[in-house]
């Protein structure tokens, strides 16, 4: 077992309160997010369960850090980061952005590392097969708060406060492009179960979409749907990581 002092600027670590490592779930923020989206979740998982909160580059802790704006990169830094945490199963839980993100280190992690994950769990994104790039960074800054705002994020209260805009708005250009510049390989299943959550009402995907993903994974696939909007995941905390929690086993 990793002792829990060992340090990772990558990762927020949520260790047990018995000091016992027993399996692991990663949380990959959406576009524009970062590590406090999933503040409070590990208090929902029984002993065991370390909840490790993802820090990307450029926001928070790393504020002074520059963003990474390909998803390969992301994809390659997130995987090598993970290196060290792979002595018990690990869970992935990405949401929006964030689901893209664990697909492509599910597979990394799986074709150079000969690690499959115990469970890849997909929030909020079409399956990437399905996914296609989206231009809204090439609209400037204008588009992307209006995106943000359509979409309901809680990013656009700090974009709202000049002192903070500057701060928030770095990470937000390149996440961005991350996602509008992201192009997946059709046909690539993950080895390990996936299962999807969505907000009935998100403006961006439905259902019928998130369903999609069953086809990349070799194992099994579930969907559960949520009330709410894309961040459904803010109004439904409790009852997404009571499921969560119920799989992580």
């Amino acid at each position: 077992m990793i002792e829990s002092a060992v340090d990772s600027r990558w990762f927020r670590r949520y260790p047990p309160s018995d000091g016992e490592v027993v399996r692991r779930v990663v949380c990959l923020p959406h576009a524009g997010g970062a590590a406090s989206t999933f503040h409070g979740w590990a208090d929902y998982f029984g002993g065991g369960v370390e909840v490790l909160a993802t820090r990307y580059p450029g926001r928070q802790e790393r504020i002074t850090e520059d963003c990474i704006t390909n998803m390969a990169e992301l994809a390659a830094a997130v995987t090598e980061a993970l290196l060290p945490f792979l002595d018990v199963p690990l869970h992935v839980f990405g949401h929006s952005m964030g689901a893209s993100l664990g697909y492509e280190v599910a597979l990394k992690l799986e074709k150079e590392h000969g690690v499959r994950l115990a469970g890849l769990y997909v929030s909020g994104r079409k399956a990437p097969h399905r996914v296609n790039p989206e231009p809204t960074y090439l609209g400037g800054d204008e588009a992307l708060i209006g995106e943000v705002l359509r979409l309901g994020g809680t990013e656009a209260r700090l974009l709202s406060d000049p002192d903070l805009y500057e701060l928030v708005m770095p990470a937000m250009r390149a996440d961005f492009e991350i996602v509008g510049t992201y192009h997946a390989q059709p046909g690539h299943p993950v080895s390990c179960p996936v299962v999807g959550y969505v907000g009935d009402r998100d403006p961006g995907i439905s259902p019928v979409d998130m369903a999609a993903w069953a086809d990349v994974s070799a194992a099994s696939f579930d969907l559960t749907v949520f009330p709410g909007g894309h961040f459904y995941l803010l109004e439904q905390r409790d009852a997404l990581v009571r499921d969560l929690a119920a799989r992580i086993v």
